[in-house]
């Protein structure tokens, strides 16, 4: 079955393809170049600024909300300044009757 480009191999696995590229009578340098390489890719990454998906996804939903939020106030705002504007608007002239 293949995978699709999108889906993501756990780490573990992408070494374990990487190692069974080395000749078959090297499963000791194997598995050290395994160990060494989880290490030096484990590290790497925790120096990297990394979310996991969870907490991606909890900021994303936030960020819909908030910003559902903002657009609202920003309507009910200028309603509130139309309203304003409306309220202090001198009244309209009249021409004086003629008799």
């Amino acid at each position: 079955m293949m995978r699709l480009m999108t889906d993501r191999l756990p780490i573990d696995e992408i070494l374990t393809r990487f190692a069974s590229l080395l000749p078959e009578g090297t499963a000791v340098l194997r598995e050290d170049l395994k160990k060494n390489l989880k290490s030096a890719l484990g590290a790497t990454l925790s120096r990297m600024d990394l979310v996991t998906r969870e907490e991606f996804d909890v900021q994303a939903a936030l960020l819909s909300r908030t910003r559902a939020r903002l657009e609202a106030m920003d309507k009910r705002l200028a309603a509130l300044e139309e309203a304003l504007r409306t309220e202090r608007a001198p009244p309209a002239r009249s021409t004086p009757a003629q008799t």
